[in-house]
């Protein structure tokens, strides 16, 4: 019997996603799976039901399209409760925010339901293409740079009138990981001009090669800050008093920042302080990426317009569900990507290898699995 796939509309306040698009359900089909969609799941997204028929998946109510599911894709993971009539041990791909949302995974194992983690796929070369937090962070920082030219009171590029010039925005952005060097592009295709820092060295070149100024501090331990992985971690006290020294002195003089800093499995580091919010000039506006996470910056609020001190503070919960259309489609070729790889044609479905599969895999045979979930 073929394999069959459910996607199920997406739950949680405020998403707009959908975790598979009629272009990923095609490229299923072809593999010989079954593609079952809940009916409305892709509204949020612009995709139509029929656009699903037409991509030869099956649509109809939740219960029914989830029925004998051997693997569910999900943007958000699905409560277990949802997932009723899935096969015992079924797949579920999606985001689990596994270390914040310990209760979700402990649910998923007495569900007995093998729960993949994409936020786990490790960062290496072959998995770039099935890497969800980069596909929606690329999106995120470009958003974030729109957002804050939005609210923003003046033009962003140098413009020469009749009446006077207009003034170039000065940009600022806080980490330079994929939302960073986007934001970072972004702000100088509208004319900024544009700094950028981070924890780790080897981004300076990178900064430079979008055009922008690396703002480091120098001579001082802690300017790696490379994790593994590729992700960023703790810088030492020593450097964290120099780069706050550095930031706060080029902060005041900035009209738009973009802090984009998250650390996996902690919250997101404290960037800016309400002294430094109250340095800079009124009008200023800081998009803080990570607000979710508890905020790069002091009395950020996710989904709120927060004014400190003539300073607006914008923050999304989801940002790249604000380009809910884009973002499902890279996050669905994403899953398809991920699953395709490991596609078993004799087996009529994927089968994982140890190096991926173990670091995404949070559940498996009722109990928690991951190592990174439960150490030794």
């Amino acid at each position: 019997m073929a394999l069959r796939i459910a996607v199920l509309r997406e739950r949680a306040p405020g998403e707009s996603r959908v975790a598979l698009t009629p272009e990923t359900a095609k490229k299923f089909a072809a593999l010989g799976a079954i593609v079952a969609v809940e009916e409305g799941a892709g509204s949020g997204a612009s995709v139509t039901d029929e656009a699903y028929r037409e991509a030869g998946a099956e649509v109809g109510p939740a219960a029914q399209m989830v029925k004998d599911a051997d693997i569910v894709l999900g943007v958000q993971a699905p409560d277990p409760s949802a997932l009723a009539g899935a096969k015992p041990g079924a797949w579920v791909a999606a985001t689990f925010d596994p270390f914040r949302n310990g209760e979700l995974v402990e649910a998923y194992a007495s569900a007995r339901l093998e729960a993949l983690s994409m936020e786990f796929m490790p960062r290496i070369t072959r998995a770039q293409s099935m890497d969800v937090l980069s596909s929606q962070s690329n999106l995120a920082g470009y958003k974030a740079v729109l957002t804050a030219a939005n609210v923003y009171g003046r033009a962003f590029p140098m413009m020469m009138t009749a009446a006077g010039t207009v003034q170039a925005a000065k940009v600022f952005v806080m980490g330079v990981g994929v939302a960073g060097l986007q934001a970072i592009a972004t702000a100088k295709r509208l004319g900024a001009q544009v700094s950028a820092t981070d924890v780790r060295s080897a981004t300076k070149e990178q900064i430079q090669s979008l055009g922008a100024k690396p703002i480091f501090v120098e001579n001082v331990a802690g300017i790696e800050g490379e994790g593994s992985g590729g992700y960023a971690t703790e810088m030492s006290d020593e450097y964290k008093a120099a780069q706050a020294e550095l930031v706060s002195s080029h902060i005041a003089k900035q009209d738009i920042v973009i802090t984009t800093a998250l650390i996996p499995g902690r919250p997101a580091p404290r960037l800016i302080s309400d002294a430094q919010v109250a340095s800079m000039k009124p009008g200023s506006v800081i998009f803080d990426l990570a607000v979710a996470q508890g905020g790069n910056v002091e009395g950020s609020r996710p989904d709120e317009v927060v004014e400190k001190h003539g300073v607006k503070i914008v923050g999304y919960s989801n940002t790249a569900g604000h380009l809910a259309a884009d973002a499902s489609a890279l996050f669905a070729r994403n899953l398809y990507n991920f699953l395709s790889a490991f596609w078993d044609e004799e087996a009529g479905r994927p089968v994982l290898d140890e190096e991926i599969g173990d670091a995404v895999r949070l559940t498996q045979g009722g109990k928690v699995v991951n190592e990174r979930l439960t150490p030794a």
